[in-house]
Parts: structure tokens; C-alpha cells; sequence
């Protein structure tokens, strides 16, 4: 359970202040980890730990667009996750298609004109997942104010797997030349296809105490500048003042010379 302290609204208005004065965050993506851990912790059967976890994402959207942020990508099931047990995934298949169904319909969603995105290998889920999946990006896909990206059945490498495969069926094709390919045409091939893909990534958050990126997006945070921010909150134990000491860790990198105004 979350616990609020007396001073609580107070230190996040004065983050919130501290977040305005600074350069703009404009994509963070989270590794939502310890859901059940979560639920061990407080002698919980697991599935209901992926249930907490699911509404402290719903409450990261609104911080998102409290704040201003333009890209949000969360990691909420890899390839590695296809080997945990049966029962598990199924629940955990069946609450991201409810919560899908939830968005596809929902006023807060088309009154904050969000863009729902799903990125991945996404034909391995079942099929009712993914046609969870299918509407919430038609009901959403003329928004432009907030991009909220999904990660379901996503693995970094096997995204650049798939981007290089496509590549050479192109230069195959002749529609691209071989030396022509840079690192801005890759981008264009990598998730979600056919689409604009997601952009580079300027804060990566992983909760839960561990401290590392498990195959997230690596296209997309290297080379960028981009700052990982680890803490120890279970991700359903995850508050607003995390979510920006988080933001604020990311506008004091360093930046490069040529980026500096």
C-alpha cells in the first residue's frame, strides 16, 4: 500500500516547480518490475500484484500529461515472460486485454487525445489479445497529444532482428540502396511497423531495485543522452514523487556541447 506523508503534496509541488524550470523530458519508458514481489511482500497470491500494478499505470498516464510528457513506453511483457507458467500468462494475457478494451472506450483517454500503440512481436500473443489490441489503436489512432507505447511480446534484440530483416527485403527490392542505409533509415524500420516509429528515449525507469534494462528499447536509448533512473519501489508501491525525482535525475544529465543552446 502506498502511504502518504504529511509532507507529501507539498515536496511534490516544489518538485513540480523544480521540473518546470528545467529542459523538457519528452519520452520516458518504463521496466514495470516487481509486481510479484509485490504481492509476496504482502502475502498476496501473484495475479493480484499484476492487478496493482496495472492501476499504478493507469495513474502514470495522468502524471504523463500532468507534466507534459509527449512519449511514454512502458515494458509490459518480454519474450523471456513467454516462459513463465501457464496460469500466469493467461491472467496476465486476459488483464492487458481488459485494460485495453478499458482505453479503447475510455472518456479520460479520447478527452486527452492519447494514442495508444501496441510494439512487439505482437502476432505471438492470443488472438483475442490482439484484437484488444487492434481496437484501442483505431479509437485512438487520429490523437497526437500523448503516445502511449505498449511493449507486449518485445525483446530489443528481436526488434533489430526484424528491422535488419526488413532492410535487406528492401535493398533486395531495390527500393534502398545498401549504402545508403544509416542509422536514420534503421530507425525507420524499427517498432511499430508501418507507422512513425518511437522515438529516441530520454529517461528509462526501472523499479523494483534492479539495476538493469533488460533488452528495452536499446535502439532508442543509446546514443541519446539518455538517463536511467533505478529505485526500489515495487512497481505497484510506485508514486508521483518517484515518477518525478525520476524526470528531474533526467534533465540534469550532462548535455553535449552541440546540443547546449
Amino acid at each position: 500500500m502506498k502511504k502518504f506523508h504529511p509532507g507529501y503534496a507539498l515536496y511534490e509541488r516544489q518538485l513540480k516547480r523544480e521540473i518546470s524550470r528545467g529542459r523538457p523530458v519528452e519520452h520516458v519508458a518504463i521496466i514495470l518490475d516487481g509486481n510479484r514481489r509485490f504481492a509476496r511482500k504482502m502475502g498476496l497470491p501473484s495475479v493480484l500484484g499484476h492487478r496493482k500494478g496495472a492501476d499504478t499505470l493507469e495513474s502514470v498516464l495522468d502524471w504523463c500529461l500532468d507534466l507534459k510528457i509527449k512519449h511514454i513506453t512502458v515494458y509490459a511483457f518480454s519474450t523471456e515472460n513467454f516462459n513463465r507458467c501457464e496460469e500466469e500468462k493467461s491472467y496476465l494475457f486476459d488483464l492487458m486485454k481488459r485494460k485495453l478494451l478499458e482505453l479503447a472506450i475510455s472518456e479520460r483517454i479520447h478527452l486527452n487525445r492519447v494514442k495508444i500503440r501496441a510494439i512487439g512481436r505482437i502476432d505471438l500473443l492470443p488472438r483475442d489479445l490482439q484484437e484488444a489490441i487492434t481496437k484501442a489503436e483505431i479509437a485512438t489512432k487520429s490523437y497526437d497529444n500523448i503516445n502511449f507505447n505498449v511493449a507486449m511480446a518485445y525483446g530489443g534484440q528481436g526488434e533489430l532482428a526484424d528491422a535488419a530483416r526488413e532492410l535487406a527485403w528492401q535493398v533486395k527490392a531495390g527500393s534502398i540502396r545498401a549504402k545508403d542505409v544509416n542509422e536514420e533509415i534503421i530507425g525507420r524500420y524499427l517498432y511499430p511497423h508501418n507507422d512513425n516509429s518511437v522515438p529516441k528515449v530520454d529517461l528509462i525507469i526501472r523499479t523494483g531495485g534492479e539495476l538493469r534494462t533488460s533488452n528495452f528499447l536499446p535502439w532508442q536509448a543509446n546514443g541519446n543522452e539518455c538517463a536511467a533512473y533505478f529505485c526500489a519501489p515495487y512497481w505497484p508501491e510506485f508514486r508521483k514523487v518517484d515518477f518525478m525525482r525520476a524526470v528531474r535525475t533526467a534533465q540534469g544529465r550532462k548535455v553535449p556541447c552541440d546540443q547546449q543552446a
